[in-house]
């Protein structure tokens, strides 16, 4: 169970700063955002709990990817993302919640554990 959240961790900061370069600079200063209240295990649905599982699995396929150019894997993990229902932000966020949510963490690794099960899939074995 610890692997998969190690592959998940991994694949969520992985998929960072792929998200940050997509955003397209702006000429003018836009204002001030209010700042969005942080995911909690309260504010993550089931549903989103799902489809970032989903996309963090796959987002971790992409980054181990030897055959996808470095370059080409960030567009990939947002479209990973998005095809899973999250944007890029809602990815992000969740994945910076799990680090010091716990029940949050638990929800997902084991919504992930569930897809690999369902899909015959293990982690592999961690290597040192």
């Amino acid at each position: 169970m610890k692997l998969i959240g190690t592959i998940l961790a991994g694949a969520t900061l992985a998929f960072a700063p792929a998200a940050l370069a997509q955003t397209a600079p702006q000429t003018t200063p836009a204002p001030a955002a209010p700042a969005a209240a942080p995911a909690t295990s309260a504010t993550v649905t089931d549903a989103e709990v799902s489809q970032f599982a989903t996309a963090a699995l796959e987002v971790e396929k992409i980054r181990k990817d030897t055959t996808v150019a470095d370059a080409d894997k960030g567009a990939k993990m947002m479209a990973a993302a998005t095809g899973a229902g999250l944007t890029a932000e809602r990815f992000n966020a969740i994945g910076q919640a799990m680090a010091t949510d716990t029940a949050l963490n638990a929800r997902v690794q084991a919504a992930a554990s569930a897809k690999m099960a369902a899909s015959g899939t293990t982690p592999a074995a961690k290597q040192n």
